[in-house]
């Protein structure tokens, strides 16, 4: 470059011939003219490619399989390796392998895709559904988590889950919209089978029932990717890869999902500190502007749960998500509504709500209830030791003992009168009923209506003397005396017949 620099300067500055610049370095006329042209070596420029005399004849082979991969599984596509075996057993290729990589490499770059930036108005957000380990109790687990993200200002909401279903995706929805405390007025969505139920073109979708209610509810306007086209809500996208990168690393170690979602709700309102490259503000002096464009809250929330309508069975379980759950006997062949949450499954008799239970995420489980069966083991004693649905069922000390007393003074009828006691949690919290009974155990009093008189506050009677005040009427009344010696005559025996 030196050379290159002081050749210049002494032809073009100090008028030095250029035969005597020859004459000095001996190169070729040429050179010189080319440096003269250019204020920096050029490089070496290819005026036409090389000729490829072994790959050439093959570079439309290798574009069409390219092309068929684009309707394969992602992980069932061609490497350039299996490409180049393919080539040297059907077609005779007789080349290097490098050629073919070259080949497939220069082809795969010509047809990549090219995008064009969208413009983010304010108002706007983009769901996507993302996956993560978290370890949740000392075990590992594979989570979803919900992202609502807001294109103008880039906040976000995240929530885990344990599955991507229509509960969890409305519930995402009702606590993102809680979370900024508007709803966006435009969302943009993949074709989710949650939300989705027919893609009729490229841009008509048959929509689920479950979505419809949740557009109904919070009167958004939704827009739906092109199919393979995720780009065109590529926000929500990169706030997956930012999350999981920044909030699932190290993998977080946390006693439930609850205490998850705090952390993920914690980072979510820390990050509206930063400041993104070419913005004016900070994330959170932008969504007070993103807010503004936004639809207001409705007065209330929409009730984020699916409906299954179905039938009790004769063990007295209705299925929900290919789990069982029980319901009080007296329902067993009903009709029932079973309303499933992201944390619990209530199940509704016409507008009684007759049952509920912790949701259950694996499957082919069952939840019972031990309460909702004893009105049926009163009728039928001699299944409590044998009933599934106590199996499991761990209660105070206190009840054993009153079982065995009642056994032991009733003989056959003790077991029945047990239950009898059992039914009192019907209507009453277990500790309270266990208070009860070890009070009626104190004063071996063992039946049921003994106990159930220890469930009821008992007030002392007031001190209080009777006044004829504002009575007058009543002073005339006379009460004559008892007389006692009546009574006698129900002992004798003929008072007896």
């Amino acid at each position: 470059m030196e050379q290159w620099t002081e050749i210049r300067r002494r032809v073009l500055a100090e008028g030095v011939k250029k035969r005597e610049i020859l004459r000095e370095t001996g190169m070729h006329w040429s050179t010189l003219e080319k440096i003269l042209r250019h204020s920096a070596p050029p490089g070496y420029r290819l005026h036409k490619d090389r000729p490829k005399p072994k790959i050439g004849p093959y570079l439309e082979r290798i574009a069409q399989i390219l092309e068929a991969d684009k309707a394969a599984p992602k992980k069932q596509r061609h490497t350039a390796k299996r490409i180049f075996e393919r080539l040297c057993a059907e077609e005779g290729y007789t080349g290097g392998y490098t050629a073919v990589k070259d080949a497939v490499r220069q082809i795969v770059a010509v047809n990549r895709d090219v995008f064009v930036p969208l413009v983010h108005r304010p108002g706007e957000a983009q769901v996507d559904f993302g996956h993560a380990l978290a370890k949740l109790g000392g075990l590992l687990h594979k989570v979803v988590f919900f992202v609502m993200a807001l294109p103008f200002s880039d906040a976000f909401f995240l929530m885990a889950f344990e599955r991507e279903c229509t509960e969890t995706f409305r519930e995402g929805h009702v606590r993102a919209f809680e979370y900024f405390g508007a709803v966006a007025r435009r969302i943009s969505y993949d074709n989710s089978r949650v939300a989705i139920s027919q893609i009729l073109g490229a841009h008509s979708r048959k929509l689920t029932r479950g979505f419809l209610e949740l557009k109904s509810h919070y009167l958004f306007e939704e827009h739906f990717c092109n199919v393979r086209r995720a780009n065109e809500k590529g926000v929500a996208e990169s706030t997956v890869k930012y999350a999981r990168l920044n909030f699932f690393v190290p993998v977080p170690e946390v006693p439930d999902l609850a205490a998850l979602n705090a952390y993920l709700l914690q980072r979510c309102r820390e990050d509206l500190k930063r400041r993104l490259r070419g913005q004016k503000g900070t994330k959170a002096e932008l969504l007070a502007e993103d807010l503004q464009a936004m639809l207001r809250l409705p007065e209330t929330p929409l009730d984020a749960c699916r409906k299954v309508s179905t039938t009790a069975s004769s063990l007295s379980l209705v299925r929900f998500d290919a789990n069982d759950y029980s319901v009080p006997v007296r329902y067993a062949h009903h009709p029932v509504v079973v309303k499933g949450y992201v944390d619990r499954v209530e199940v509704f008799y016409k507008a009684e709500r007759i049952a509920e239970h912790e949701r259950i995420w694996d499957k082919e489980q069952v939840s019972f209830e031990p309460v909702h069966y004893l009105a049926l083991l009163e009728r039928k004693p001699g299944a409590l030791d044998h009933a599934r649905p106590l199996e499991d069922w761990h209660l105070p000390e206190c009840f054993t003992v009153l079982r065995r007393r009642l056994e032991s003074e009733l003989k056959g009828n003790g077991t029945r009168e047990y239950i009898r006691v059992l039914r009192l949690l019907e209507k009453h919290p277990i500790a309270r009923l266990a208070q009860a009974i070890e009070k009626a155990l104190a004063v071996r009093a063992h039946s049921r209506d003994a106990v159930a008189q220890f469930l009821w506050p008992r007030e002392p009677w007031p001190l209080t003397t009777f006044r004829l005040d504002g009575r007058e009427h009543l002073r005339h009344v006379q009460v004559a005396r008892a007389d006692l010696g009546a009574y006698q005559t129900l002992l004798s025996p003929t008072g007896a017949k």
